[in-house]
């Protein structure tokens, strides 16, 4: 029987089938050669580059985190502005650079009176010598002489006074380059704020000490006689009255009450009419009045600061400037 011919290039013709590829006798059944294991470079990337990723996530974290403070600031990096002294603290030491900025703007100041002599400090507000204290620092003298942080010993006079409010405007003679002290603004002090006080305690000339603002607005009541401050270790304990007690002796009849800045601070006799200042090296107040344990309204015979000092806002003392160079007021 003879095979029935198909005809040529259909689909059972060899010739419509492209020829299989030519392989190697038996090569699709060779053994595959083991894979060669992982080089120590590879297992050394992989850690690498966990921490490639890892550090990817960590931007896109931090700069989103930078736009959004970006924009809550609206773009404004520069935390500096609106301040209007740079803060003194972050050129050195928090007290201790606010005490090299500030001190040679604080002055002792010895008054000689009819009935002997008072010590207090002062705050110098010009170059040519222009400094405020406490109207009972130098009520009734006769001489003023003010010794400089530089050692030096210059006499000054009396150009204002003002009893009402315990400040007084004293000028230095001869004077220019002196370097004046920044006023500060006391109607942003907050209770809490750092302070530091600058003065003569004791006649001990530069004194620095640091405390916080412990309450604002204090009703401080003090004499407008002169001679009222009571003798004690030689240095006058000047009376004052607060929250219904009395202090340092008798305030007499002739006395005025102002709002104070009450500190924890460190004041002694001879603070009177000193520096008390901001962390940004601004006066933000005259330190005016101090209890002294022993010296009335309290036991024992020790004189000191107890954390209990209080200063004139430096707004009053720049609302009096104009008074006080015109020649103050007795009332």
């Amino acid at each position: 029987m003879t095979e029935t011919s198909r005809p040529a290039g259909g689909p059972q013709d060899p010739a419509h089938y492209p020829a299989p590829p030519a392989y190697a006798p038996y090569a699709l059944f060779e053994e595959q050669a083991p894979l060669a294991p992982p080089s120590h470079r590879a297992e050394r990337r992989r850690p690498a580059a966990l921490i490639a990723a890892c550090a990817l996530v960590a931007a896109l974290v931090g700069g989103g985190s930078a736009a959004l403070v970006g924009e809550l600031t609206n773009g404004r990096h520069d935390t500096s502005q609106g301040t209007p002294v740079q803060n003194v603290s972050t050129k050195g030491t928090g007290v201790a650079a606010v005490a090299g900025a500030v001190s040679p703007s604080v002055v002792e100041i010895k008054a000689a009176t009819s009935s002997g002599q008072s010590t207090g400090s002062g705050v110098i507000i010009t170059a040519d010598g222009e400094v405020v204290t406490n109207n009972h620092v130098v009520a009734g003298s006769d001489t003023v002489q003010v010794a400089l942080s530089d050692g030096t010993t210059k006499t000054a006079k009396v150009v204002g006074t003002d009893p009402g409010k315990d400040l007084a405007l004293i000028k230095i003679q001869g004077a220019k380059g002196l370097k004046a002290a920044a006023l500060g603004d006391s109607g942003k002090v907050r209770v809490g704020d750092q302070v530091v006080a600058i003065g003569s305690p004791e006649g001990l000339t530069g004194t620095v000490t640091s405390g916080i603002v412990s309450a604002l607005n204090r009703d401080v009541t003090v004499s407008k006689e002169q001679g009222r401050g009571q003798q004690q270790r030689g240095v006058p304990q000047w009376p004052f009255e607060f929250g219904g007690n009395r202090y340092n002796g008798d305030t007499g009849s002739s006395k005025t009450t102002y709002k104070a800045l009450q500190t924890d601070a460190s004041l002694n006799p001879g603070n009177s009419g000193g520096a008390l200042i901001n962390m940004n090296g601004q006066i933000i107040g005259i330190n005016s009045a101090m209890y002294a344990a022993g010296s009335g309204g309290g036991s024992g015979d020790s004189a000191g600061s107890v954390g209990l000092g209080f200063a004139i806002p430096v707004d009053t003392v720049k609302a009096d400037l104009a008074k006080l160079r015109a020649g103050g007021s007795d009332s």
